[in-house]
């Protein structure tokens, strides 16, 4: 009897000391590692947005909306202020950007700070993927790579577009490896064929001609329609109505590269409008006529050209010949109300009603590229030297062995792209003055 009394008496004794750790555990050593926005150098009262991941359905899946004619509404928050809507509650309210410092360099506070959610505002901003149901493993690689690189730290939305309906295994995988919301849009017809105005007869013979010829994607009515929906119709679907800016990602694309900033806000701190991490120079079988129908709008609205623009990029000779140097147009982080400016719709609708999407194959890169060296100023174009990128064939491995370790990259710098012959990045910086990265010597072969 006395030996059971004492095992009840042990067992009281340590059921009291267990919840007694529990409870010094739970309001003392808890306190003693919160983490406060002073860690990260944002002022006091300042509030840190973290988006929310449900939506709706759970899946994130959104409908199109109205507007079936593509028009477009260039007023500051006229498709954006809706809780309904994707990008709702971005904090674009913030008045000063630069409450929370970005960490651009390993000295500033919070750079090797890369777990967990970043602090500061978030843009108004999503990643654009335009990918078919067959594409769901090879987007799905691309979106780990954003997220680990980057994204699981910001939480940005996805908008997925396909002149398909999305099927519930595309929607199933990619809303799982997304860290903010997944939206899926099916884009009009309208925005996906040929146009009235195209004589079909001529350009299935132009078809044929390249695919005789060998011409890359020449034989292709799928490709066009890819070119010229990146081109004229991408920012004008309804979802992304709802965005001022947009990061374009490919299937099977990589990131070599920590991203120890938000290149969203980056971009609209310091006044750019498009961005690149790759140039080169188009094949000229795919756009003979191209720069014919560049001057032929450069005449007729002068009003759009800007000052100090970069046709030294463009053009060797000051405009009459197109050098074909463009950027590559499979990454872009770029603002999306510049596009859907006065400016850049006619100068897409000038160059569709020309028909050189079918009766060449005019890509959408140097269209992209083309339109930003005329009718922005060249300062609003930006070099993202430290986005390691890769796009078969090609690699953006940043310069300078210091850079590449503070970023933990793994890409072999032997890889980079950017010195080489074929490359137009040495143009980019000789026109605006830039110092070239140190290294880029070594990687001119």
């Amino acid at each position: 009897m006395a030996a059971g009394s004492a095992r009840i008496v042990r067992y009281i004794l340590f059921a009291s000391f267990f919840l007694a750790v529990l409870y010094f555990a739970s309001h003392s050593s808890y306190e003693g590692v919160q983490l406060k926005p002073s860690t990260f150098g944002v002022s006091p009262g300042s509030s840190i947005t973290r988006p929310d991941k449900s939506s709706d359905d759970g899946s994130g899946a959104s409908s199109w909306g109205s507007k079936p004619d593509g028009s477009i509404s260039n007023s500051p928050g006229s498709a954006k202020n809706s809780p309904s809507k994707p990008g709702a509650g971005s904090p674009k309210q913030y008045q000063d950007l630069a409450e929370a410092p970005m960490a651009l360099s390993p000295s500033d506070q919070g750079w090797n700070d890369l777990l967990g959610t970043a602090p500061g505002p978030r843009m108004n901003a999503t990643f654009v993927s335009l990918a078919r149901n067959s594409d769901v493993w090879e987007i799905a690689r691309s979106i780990r790579q954003v997220e680990d690189r980057f994204n699981r730290r910001y939480n940005y939305d996805w908008v997925f577009l396909n002149d398909k309906p999305f099927d519930a295994t595309f929607k199933k995988v990619t809303s799982s490896l997304v860290s903010g919301k997944t939206y899926y849009g099916e884009i009009p017809r309208e925005h996906w064929s040929f146009p009235d105005f195209i004589d079909q007869d001529k350009a299935r013979k132009v078809r044929e001609d390249m695919a005789q010829r060998k011409i890359i994607y020449g034989d292709s009515v799928s490709y066009r329609h890819m070119c010229r929906f990146e081109s004229g119709f991408f920012f004008r679907q309804p979802l992304m109505l709802n965005y001022e800016w947009y990061w374009r990602v490919e299937p099977s694309v990589e990131l070599y590269c920590d991203i120890h900033y938000d290149p969203f806000r980056f971009m609209a701190e310091n006044k750019k409008k498009y961005s690149f991490v790759l140039s080169l120079y188009e094949y000229e079988e795919t756009i003979p006529t191209l720069w014919d129908s560049v001057k032929k709008f450069m005449k007729n609205h002068p009003e759009h050209i800007a000052e100090g623009n970069s046709m030294a990029f463009l053009s060797d000779d000051g405009g009459e010949k197109y050098n074909k140097c463009h950027f590559w147009s499979n990454f872009e982080v770029g603002n999306l109300e510049w596009l859907r400016s006065k400016a850049y719709i006619d100068f897409f609708d000038s160059l569709d009603q020309d028909g050189g999407f079918f009766y060449e194959r005019w890509g959408d890169a140097p269209v992209h590229s083309i339109a930003a060296g005329l009718l922005l100023k060249k300062e609003e174009i930006h070099f993202f030297n430290d986005i390691a990128y890769y796009h078969v064939p090609f690699t953006h491995c940043p310069t300078g062995e210091k850079t590449r370790l503070d970023l933990r990259c793994h890409c072999n710098p032997k890889d980079n792209f950017d010195w080489k012959g074929y490359s137009c990045t040495s143009r980019y910086f000789e026109i605006n003055g830039l110092e070239k990265p140190q290294g880029y010597e070594e990687q001119q072969e």
